[in-house]
């Protein structure tokens, strides 16, 4: 297992350094001067439509389903192991800095994040329960490269409800033996029933249960995270100098930790918000909604409440404590540690009952975006259920795996996918920009709520389904 895990920790260390970061920064700054930072200029609009889309009927009665239950499970995926455990793997690796890049790639790649899923808008088909859609659909119907959809489909397969489970499993069991010395075997068994019971209910009992427990989490989380704050107002200057200073190598500390903060800032800062990584689309093309562009804005908005909003949480709660970053905890139990620090006792247990609800919303979430690709390649419903069994294997598998396997796993799966999608999108972008315009364009003619018509754009038509 040791030598797995270094074989894949140099694998990630050349694909991310040569290859990923310099997309992922190229295509974010591409598509915020092509929108006119519209992830400044739009939030607005798009707090707006979150709060005008929670009715899940279409206007002949029909059950579908709506913006804000696209968004919460999306978010539900985002808002997971990577807000909690990965800001702190990625303070303990990379120091302070860590967390300013990580802002810097939420800031720029929303943009990513808005047309990936405005394209999956754009080109999604109606299915059994819900519209479907995603990067595997624009690739097929958009590039005319049925191979390329092929190809996104199995590495999301492979990185999601396999990969991301496996970490998101493996951060609760951790966590749960820091807090109640609970047997990681056990725990494990109980969130595969409990994983069993939920995926096989289909995305309508997905979303339902991701638009209950993820603002519950994430609310309550948020105000713990305020409380300590407030405890340590003082401090906040200090801190804030830390973080940009270490970024950039001026505090003496962490002089020679630029790369590594980097780096690490913006792999847990992909992995926690996924903008531009082609995960987002697929729940994003499953809303009903009048305009593809809405869908994209409220998906935009998901990136800035997971990272500005929940992973400061964290990465302040971790900064405040004074806890050593070179000490033997890593992963959950730093931010376990650090809270410990400021509550008291309680904080091990806070956490990990924190971690519990962002982290098994994560596995519903992602397991998701697998069966829409899966049902991509068939709808063959023999390979859904073993499909099914497998992600429930990978989530007990996770529970026993080592923490830096886990890891190595999903950052080399992550970076494969995204560097897929990110080609994908950057040759489709320009349809994702005239939609931006003409839903603009509709709002200065005084039209509330612009709605698309696939005439407006003649000339891909014919492959718009939906519209």
């Amino acid at each position: 297992m040791e030598y797995l895990t270094q074989v894949l920790t140099d694998i990630n260390d050349v694909v991310w350094t040569y290859i990923l970061i310099a997309l992922l920064i190229g295509c974010a700054l591409y598509f915020s001067f092509k929108t006119k930072f519209l992830q400044f200029r739009m939030v607005g609009e798009m707090i707006r439509l979150l709060g005008n889309s929670t009715s899940g009927k279409n206007e002949q009665g029909r059950k579908q389903i709506s913006s804000f239950e696209a968004f919460v499970v999306s978010l539900a995926s985002r808002v997971g192991t990577g807000n909690l455990a990965g800001v702190a793997s990625a303070i303990a690796v990379g120091g302070p800095g860590a967390v300013f890049w990580m802002w810097v790639i939420a800031l720029l790649g929303a943009c990513s994040a808005f047309v990936e899923s405005t394209l999956a808008q754009l080109y999604k088909v109606k299915g059994k329960d819900s519209y479907v859609g995603g990067p595997a659909y624009y690739m097929e119907k958009g590039l005319k490269k049925k191979w390329m959809g092929y190809l996104f489909a199995v590495l999301l397969i492979f990185t999601f409800p396999f990969s991301f489970n496996s970490v998101q499993s493996n951060t609760i069991c951790a966590a749960f033996s820091e807090a109640f010395s609970f047997d990681p075997i056990i725990v494990g068994v109980v969130l595969t029933v409990l994983t069993f019971a939920i995926i096989f209910g289909g995305i309508q009992r997905i979303a339902k249960v991701s638009s209950y427990l993820v603002p519950i989490m994430a609310v309550g989380y948020i105000l713990l995270a305020l409380i300590i704050v407030g405890m340590n107002f003082t401090k906040i200057p200090d801190v804030l100098e830390l973080i940009v200073s270490s970024a950039f190598g001026w505090n003496q500390a962490f002089g020679g930790m630029v790369g590594a903060a980097l780096m690490n800032g913006i792999k847990r800062g992909l992995f926690s918000n996924e903008a531009g990584e082609g995960s987002a689309p697929n729940v994003a093309a499953t809303a009903d909604v009048t305009h593809p562009v809405k869908q994209g804005l409220i998906q935009t908005l998901g990136v800035f409440t997971d990272t500005l909003i929940i992973c400061t949480c964290t990465a302040f709660i971790i900064l405040f404590s004074g806890v050593s970053f070179t000490s033997d905890s890593n992963g959950i139990q730093l931010t376990q540690l650090a809270l410990s620090t400021q509550i008291g006792a309680s904080g091990n247990i806070f956490v990990a009952v924190a971690i519990l609800f962002f982290a098994f919303s994560s596995i519903i979430g992602n397991y998701y975006y697998g069966e829409a690709n899966i049902r991509f390649i068939t709808n063959n419903k023999l390979v859904m259920t073993v499909f099914r069994l497998l992600v429930c294997g990978m989530v007990m598998f996770g529970s026993l795996a080592s923490l830096d396997l886990a890891w190595s796993l999903a950052d080399l799966c992550m970076a494969c996918m995204t560097a897929c999608n990110l080609i994908a999108i950057t040759l489709l972008s320009k349809y994702a920009i005239k939609l931006l315009n003409d839903y603009t364009a509709q709002k200065k003619n005084g039209v509330k709520e612009p709605v698309f018509k696939k005439e407006s754009m003649p000339e891909i038509a014919d492959d718009l389904e939906c519209w």
